[in-house]
């Protein structure tokens, strides 16, 4: 290393060592961090004590000036993480990011707060606001990838994060006011990115922990049988997702017998019957084309055990007909 490389970097060490002397708006605190001091004014906002240093980050909140708040409090927390004054230091650390709109960041530090104070007096206001924050993503605002790449609703993963945060609030309090809703709203979640079983499987949670809650436990429940359904139709020739909407819907109907949606069930189960049935008339005529003649004769079956009713259990009949004389023509 040369005379002058070494001169460049004992003076670069000797900065980084002084920053409090530099006059540069930009001021480094070890532990704290670069922040930005306007000329004349630094420093000023940096009290000794965490009460007052938690009182210049209130009064600042409370006028708007969310930058001064936030890293006032930013500091009650670094400095005096144990004293009384953190939890509330780390609320408003939240606060400024949600009025900021940066809600991602906002929802992180409310679980700060969670995690860190879980004895936090406003404990389900905290929810309540996470909750909030995340009914906007299931709306259609999209995610910052590395907090500057935007990411459209649309997208599977961005779904697959509104889940996420619907799951943790539902964690931090199942029992609480917006624990139930969280619940359901992770299965909207999941059906809008089209995951139709994972969808099931959180309105089955829901009917099961709020079985004592009728209203919530039929809803869960119903939309439980439509997200089958909707797996249903996706698949043409799978029938066990439309089996399983019937069900759904037939408990539905035994459990909640008053409930105003029963003749919609029952319509949807006549539906997915019909369905079957087609399902299993194609499937019975694909086995008949590669004369395959025994399994033509058990789903043509099929197709009037589902739905005898349907417009294909008469061409189904008329087939069984044909191909029982055809196989009995050919044992003789």
């Amino acid at each position: 290393m040369n005379r002058r490389s070494v001169r460049l970097l004992f003076f670069a060490v000797f900065w980084l060592a002084f920053p409090f002397l530099a006059p540069a708006p930009l001021i480094y605190r070890p532990g704290e961090g670069w922040t930005y001091e306007p000329v004349g004014g630094e420093g000023r906002w940096i009290q000794t004590r965490a009460k007052d240093q938690l009182d210049v980050a209130q009064a600042a909140f409370d006028k708007r000036a969310y930058s001064l708040a936030l890293k006032a409090a930013r500091r009650v927390v670094q400095v005096w993480p144990l004293s009384d004054y953190a939890p509330r230091a780390q609320y408003l650390i939240a606060r400024c990011y949600q009025v900021k709109g940066k809600d991602e960041k906002a929802f992180k530090e409310y679980q700060a707060i969670l995690e860190k104070y879980p004895k936090a007096g406003n404990y389900d206001e905290i929810l309540r606001r996470q909750y909030e924050i995340t009914d906007k993503y299931l709306a259609g605002k999209w995610f910052l990838l590395w907090n500057t790449v935007p990411v459209p609703s649309w997208v599977s993963a961005a779904m697959d994060r509104t889940a996420d945060m619907y799951g943790t609030i539902v964690k931090n309090g199942p029992y609480s006011e917006v624990g139930p809703d969280a619940q359901m709203k992770i299965g909207s979640a999941r059906e809008k990115e089209s995951n139709y079983p994972l969808a099931v499987k959180a309105y089955e949670v829901a009917a099961d922990r709020y079985h004592d809650r009728p209203k919530v436990a039929a809803e869960a429940l119903f939309r439980s049988g439509l997200a089958w359904q909707k797996e249903a139709q996706t698949a043409e020739y799978d029938q066990g997702a439309a089996g399983q909407a019937i069900a759904v819907f037939t408990d539905f109907i035994a459990l909640y017998p008053n409930d105003p949606r029963v003749p919609e069930a029952q319509k949807i189960i006549g539906s997915l019957k019909g369905e079957q049935a087609r399902g299993s008339f194609k499937i019975a005529q694909f086995y008949e084309r590669y004369k395959k003649w025994n399994g033509a004769l058990v789903y043509y079956n099929e197709v009037l055990l589902q739905d005898p009713n349907s417009p294909y259990a008469n061409a189904a009949r008329q087939r069984l007909d044909e191909l029982k004389r055809r196989t009995q023509k050919a044992a003789q």
